[in-house]
């Protein structure tokens, strides 16, 4: 990842991701190692190609050249919409639903004294309500990956503070 990404706000996002789908791993029983290691690598490839189709499409490549399983290449192409790969892993799934809103929770978390400290989900459901706030995050993203993973908002955005909300120091996230 940082061989490819020398942006510290996308490295950030990718360890908010990470910290995300490692909490899932845990809550679902599922490999930490693998979700963490989708996590991270969501995104490795965007600063050299930011442009559909080139990301994800050409990080999976990389992907697949370096061995890294398929059902991690699979999650990160179907973390773009337009790539038309579609999410049936719960891996796929939770990917999906944990990046927009990571990007959504960090761009909250950073306007306020405490940052995520002490970050309520009442908060972040109020600023998704303002289209002007961080109005590069896809809340029919938010919505979309909530809905696919099955759970209920809130409980989506509370378990997505404290996984982040542990990792704070590394996230830029605490005062």
């Amino acid at each position: 990842m940082h061989e490819y990404t020398q942006s510290d706000a996308l490295r950030k996002h990718m360890y908010a991701v990470e910290d995300a789908m490692r909490a899932y791993a845990r809550k679902f029983g599922e490999s930490e190692e693998e979700w963490a290691v989708t996590g991270i690598l969501h995104d490795f490839d965007y600063e050299k190609y930011p442009t559909m189709p080139d990301h994800p499409l050409r990080g999976s490549a990389i992907l697949a050249e370096h061995g890294y399983p398929e059902a991690i290449r699979t999650a990160i192409l179907g973390h773009a919409s337009y790539t038309n790969v579609p999410r049936e892993s719960l891996l796929a799934k939770t990917l999906y639903a944990c990046d927009e809103l990571c990007g959504f929770i960090s761009a909250v978390a950073v306007i306020r004294p405490n940052k995520i400290m002490d970050l309520e989900v009442s908060s972040v459901r109020k600023k998704l309500k303002d289209k002007a706030f961080a109005k590069n995050v896809s809340r029919e993203d938010i919505d979309l990956g909530t809905k696919e993973l099955g759970v209920p908002l809130e409980e989506h955005i509370r378990f997505v503070i404290e996984a982040m909300r542990a990792d704070a120091e590394r996230l830029g996230l605490k005062p």
